[in-house]
């Protein structure tokens, strides 16, 4: 779980870095470079930090992904043992009333032979 949220904050790292020098080289137009030098994507200073503000709400629900599945896992968790739990004691319970004595008979006096 560590080396993915290392990897998660190199990642953010990377954008963050990537950000600032767009920005700094071009200040009123953006000028993307495509992946494997493929050439440019140009656009706007506005709508280049939407993009990376997207990719980065993209990044931050990667970043509460982890928790929010473990949290959903310990609910399902509780509530199986819970279910079991009832389960057993309704058992329990059962046999116990099913081996007790009959509470009516218990005040009538035994007779015998009669």
């Amino acid at each position: 779980m560590r080396l993915v949220s290392f990897l998660q904050v190199l990642f953010l790292l990377g954008l963050l870095a990537y950000l600032a020098l767009v920005t700094l080289e071009n200040p009123g137009l953006v000028r993307l470079p495509l992946p494997l030098g493929g050439g440019e994507f140009t656009l706007s200073v506005g709508a280049g930090v939407t993009v990376f503000l997207l990719l980065g709400a993209a990044f931050m629900g990667l970043l509460l992904l982890p928790g929010l599945w473990n949290e959903r896992r310990r609910r399902a968790r509780e509530a199986r043992l819970r279910r079991e739990a009832e389960a057993r004691l309704t058992a329990t319970l059962q046999a116990r009333l099913g081996a007790a004595p009959d509470p009516a008979g218990a005040d009538r006096p035994r007779q015998e032979g009669a």
